[in-house]
């Protein structure tokens, strides 16, 4: 009977989830309802990052530029805007001396840090714990841009070389760019070509972020004032230092290239640097439509160390006496909290990487005290797990939804419309695309070189069969799987044979690819021979 009655009761208190009516929604009901809960109990707003608004989840994606002063992040934000914007300031010495949120506004203007951070619309609230000293260094710069429309950009101060400087900011520099990191979709570090030393506060910046290397890209900006030979060797010393201070088997991605819209000083490289910067441009197109999937990961993280926080809290809670030797107790605890970490680690099957920094963590634990701290509650980690098993796959295939119902969420404006078509989009006139605008047929130039050959195969009735194609196509080396894709293209008919002109066709192809340029999907009209050009709608149908 017993058993009966549980079940009962197990299955009454079961409710059935309600669904979620859009990502944003869902991510804050479950922080609210399930993650807060646990954070606030065992303090984990006082030891890592401060609690998440509504704003936190509504925003825009957010890109943060950070680098050494004069690498050209203010210009870098002017040419992707292709705009001034309010308060901004460019030069060689260290002109950026503020935190400068740009985002979209219907009215251009200067929002200062005070009354930004009581704007519940903005996501900055919580930055009011860094104190006047950082609020006073702190502006939003509003301006009607369509690049805004889609994303905001943070610019930072120059980071500066040297001890003096690093203590007259008046805040934890590091601090602050921690915090902005935990919240942006985009972390940019661009460095100069001619300035490549790593100071000691880039250094303590760069691992400040160290759990956010997802997010980073890095960028070697000013590229074309150096010559090839100089640039790969720039190239090598910057992987040498960042492997350093990154420490990840995976290499990071680096951009190069000369990113503002002045000609270029040495242009050995400008077809390198196009197909960067289109390649990084890309990156940033694609942030608004994984902006959802961001915010969920981001999420998961959070709830995965707040576990790992309450766990440690209520351990050391455990150990603590009742009424004497509190404060020796506590020093014991703190020296011994690599051995906290191990016994966790190994009763919850934690893995390693989700413990916060062990010295950090026993400077905060210094400042605290322990008898204040909760004992364990299995309900609010039960909550938690329960969201990271339940409800956070049930939010996911909410965010594939969305994304399919907004296919063209792509950032558009500034810098991004000029690569976009026309004889100036990226590898326009190259490759497959080679004869776009001329009258004659490209293939037909070097026709009479092929006609050799194709003769040399005894047609039949004109065109050549498969077998004695394929013995002359495999001459060029490419892989089975390339010269079947060729194949499909060349034949365009469709009939499994080749005349002339098709042969010609599959060896332009065949070029084209040699040359290091992708195949494409389908054959574009330029490429179709003279001859199949009226059958081509037939054909299709």
């Amino acid at each position: 009977a017993n058993s009966w009655l549980d079940t009962f009761i197990l299955n009454r208190d079961k409710k059935t989830p309600e669904p979620f009516q859009d990502v944003s929604q869902g991510l804050k009901k479950l922080y609210r309802t399930k993650l807060f809960p646990l954070e606030d109990s065992y303090q984990f707003h006082d030891f890592h990052s401060p609690a998440l608004e509504d704003a936190d989840f509504d925003n825009k994606p957010m890109v943060l530029l950070v680098g050494q002063y004069s690498t050209g992040k203010t210009t870098f934000i002017r040419h992707l805007m292709e705009q001034d914007f309010p308060g901004m300031r460019i030069g060689p010495e260290p002109t950026t001396d503020s935190f400068i949120a740009v985002m979209h506004g219907d009215q251009d203007g200067m929002i200062p840090g005070n009354a930004l951070v009581v704007d519940p619309k903005k996501p900055f609230r919580k930055l009011n714990a860094f104190g006047n000293a950082f609020l006073n260094r702190f502006t939003c710069a509003q301006m009607s841009n369509p690049v805004l429309e889609s994303i905001s950009i943070i610019d930072t101060p120059g980071i500066l070389s040297g001890e003096k400087q690093r203590i007259s900011r008046g805040y934890d520099f590091a601090a602050v760019l921690e915090w902005f990191a935990e919240r942006v979709d985009r972390i940019i570090l661009l460095f100069d070509a001619h300035k490549l030393d790593i100071s000691d506060e880039f250094s303590e910046v760069i691992r400040a972020l160290k759990n956010h290397e997802d997010k980073m890209r890095v960028v070697l900006n000013k590229a074309d004032q150096i010559n090839t030979q100089q640039l790969m060797r720039v190239y090598g010393a910057l992987m040498w230092s960042l492997g350093k201070i990154i420490n990840t088997p995976e290499v990071v991605r680096v951009y190069i290239g000369s990113f503002w819209a002045q000609p270029l000083l040495i242009p050995d490289n400008r077809k390198l640097f196009e197909a960067e910067e289109q390649d990084l441009f890309q990156d940033i197109q694609g942030l608004p439509k994984n902006a959802a999937i961001r915010k969920l990961n981001d999420l998961i993280k959070r709830a995965r160390l707040a576990k790992v926080h309450a766990y440690i809290i209520s351990s050391l809670k455990k150990e603590m006496p009742s009424v004497f030797g509190k404060e020796n107790k506590k020093k014991e605890l703190i020296a011994n909290l690599g051995e906290t970490y191990l016994k966790i680690e190994r009763e919850h099957q934690i893995s390693p990487g989700d413990f916060p920094k062990l010295k950090k963590m026993q400077e905060l634990l210094a400042g605290h005290d322990f008898s204040k701290f909760s004992t364990m509650k299995p309900k609010l980690l039960e909550a938690v797990e329960d969201m990271l098993a339940n409800d956070i796959a049930r939010l996911m295939t909410l965010v594939r939804q969305e994304e399919a119902a907004m296919p063209s969420q792509a950032v558009h404006g500034g810098a991004f419309e000029g690569t976009m078509s026309g004889p100036f989009g990226h590898g326009y006139g190259e490759g497959a695309g080679e004869g776009i605008d001329e009258l004659e047929w490209v293939v037909g130039r070097d026709k009479p070189s092929y006609d050799e050959i194709f003769y040399t195969l005894s047609p039949i009735n004109g065109k050549v069969s498969g077998a004695a194609a394929k013995k002359e196509l495999v001459k060029s080396k490419l892989p089975n799987t390339v010269l079947g894709k060729i194949w499909k293209l060349a034949d365009v008919d469709k009939d499994g044979y080749l005349d002339d002109e098709e042969f010609a066709l599959a060896n332009h192809l065949i070029k084209v690819k040699l040359e290091g340029h992708e195949l494409p999907g389908k054959l574009p009209e330029h490429l179709v021979p003279p001859s199949k050009r009226n059958g081509m709608g037939k054909l299709a149908e």
